[in-house]
Parts: C-alpha cells; sequence; structure tokens
C-alpha cells in the first residue's frame, strides 16, 4: 500500500512538472493576463493580441528565431512520449500517434475541424460583438516568402503540443491515477479554456466546448492523431486565411 501512495504520488508529481514546462505554464500566464486586461483602462473589446508575432525587422533572423521557437516549444511532446513509452509498446502507438490509419484519421480530422472551426469563428464574431474577446491578429508576419511556411509550422505545432498533452498524456496519467472520466473530461477541457483565456471570455468557453470534443473524442477511440489534424486544418485557416483574406472580408469577419 506504501508503494502504491508513493507511486501515485510520484506520478502527481510528473503531471505538475510537464504541465509546468509547457501548457499549464502558459495557462497561469493566461490567468495573468486576463486578469490585467479587464482591470486595465482600455475595454476588453477594444485590446488586441497577435498570435504570431515577428520577432526581428531583420527578415532571416526573424525566421532563425521563429524557427527556434517552433523547435523549442516541442521538446514538451518529446518528454511526454519518452515518459507515456513503455516496454514493448511505443509511446506513439499508446495514444494514437502514429500513420496506422491515414485515410480515418484524414477523415476524423476534417470532420472534428468543420464541428469545431465554424461555431468557432461564429463565436469569435459573436464575442467581439459583445466586447468580451480581445481582437485577434492571428499572423503579424511581414511579408515574406517563408511566412506562410512558418505559419503553417507553427499550426501544427499547436496541433502536437496541445493534443498531446492537454489529451493524450493528460487522460493517460489521471486515468492512471483514479480519475473519473467526467472529471478526466472536465481538467482536459478546462486546462484548454484556460491557457486561451489571453483571448478574453469568449475565446475560454468555446475553447472549453472545443476540449470536452477532442476528449471524448480520445476517451472512445484512443488517437490523437485525428485532433492533431483537426487542430492544425483550423489553425493554417486561421493563420494563414489571415495573410491572404482582402481586408474588406476580415472587417465583415470583425477579424480586424
Amino acid at each position: 500500500m506504501a508503494a502504491e501512495g508513493a507511486a501515485r504520488r510520484r506520478l502527481s508529481a510528473e503531471v505538475w512538472i510537464v504541465l509546468g514546462l509547457s501548457v499549464g505554464q502558459s495557462a497561469v500566464y493566461a490567468l495573468v493576463q486576463i486578469y490585467a486586461r479587464l482591470t486595465a483602462e482600455t475595454p476588453l473589446g477594444a485590446q488586441s493580441t497577435a498570435l504570431n508575432p515577428s520577432r526581428s525587422p531583420r527578415p532571416y533572423l526573424d525566421l532563425t528565431y521563429q524557427l527556434l521557437n517552433i523547435g523549442f516549444s516541442l521538446v514538451p511532446v518529446l518528454l511526454v512520449l519518452f515518459l507515456l513509452s513503455e516496454p514493448g509498446r511505443r509511446a506513439t502507438a499508446r495514444i494514437g500517434l502514429d500513420r496506422t490509419r491515414p485515410v480515418r484519421d484524414l477523415g476524423a480530422g476534417l470532420a472534428l475541424a468543420a464541428l469545431i472551426g465554424l461555431p468557432g469563428l461564429a463565436l469569435y464574431a459573436a464575442g467581439r460583438a459583445l466586447g468580451i474577446t480581445v481582437e485577434i491578429q492571428a499572423a503579424a508576419l511581414d511579408s515574406t516568402w517563408w511566412a506562410v511556411p512558418v505559419l503553417i509550422l507553427a499550426a501544427l505545432r499547436n496541433g502536437l503540443l496541445e493534443e498531446v498533452i492537454a489529451v493524450g498524456y493528460l487522460i493517460e496519467r489521471l486515468e492512471q491515477l483514479g480519475w473519473r472520466p467526467a472529471a478526466v473530461v472536465a481538467a482536459s477541457a478546462l486546462l484548454r479554456g484556460a491557457y486561451h483565456l489571453y483571448q478574453g471570455i469568449g475565446p475560454f468557453f468555446g475553447n472549453v466546448a472545443m476540449g470536452v470534443v477532442f476528449a471524448l473524442y480520445y476517451l472512445h477511440r484512443r488517437r490523437t492523431m485525428p485532433l492533431v489534424v483537426a487542430h492544425t486544418l483550423i489553425d493554417v485557416v486561421a493563420f494563414v486565411g489571415y495573410t491572404l483574406l482582402p481586408e474588406a472580408w476580415l472587417e465583415a469577419l470583425r477579424l480586424t
């Protein structure tokens, strides 16, 4: 019994450390940011945030910073895959992050992207109209030849980081700790909403809803690959579409 208790404490500590190095850290910063936004003199709806800002006025130095940021932010993904690995079973197989079902995963990812993406855009527009969502500049990179490839890589990074850690890893570990399914879904969804709070109140609830859908899908299918596909597609449309759509369209969608 003592050994079992020690194992649980060690597993709990591991979860906190992993979250502290990744999306949990982002959630803490987002909580502070939403407090700062809500207590600022400028109304929440008049504030803005840039998701993919330029990091240097020198184009190739900016590219270097962008690639380094994407690469190092994926290290926690490698860490959780290492922690989830077991003798005779790869972590990628355990959480369904493999290419054993490419057609099914792509189809499921497309369906999930449509299910989440379209209502998400409507929710963002509604939040902007109600003044509870900040203006989100999805891409603030200069018009360089590498802007679109980097934005696609950033979208893939977000899909891997969030779905592998906030869904695959977290759900696996919480189940090992004896959490019930409803509590596991709630924890994953609320974490997702929390680290998006810097965007305002509307995105918090939108991402909680997305988190519920994705967590339930994982509990049913035990695959993160469709979730990574869906998340990446949603972000590619947001990031790249932001740079390609005419200004009049962006204004009509309240994206600028």
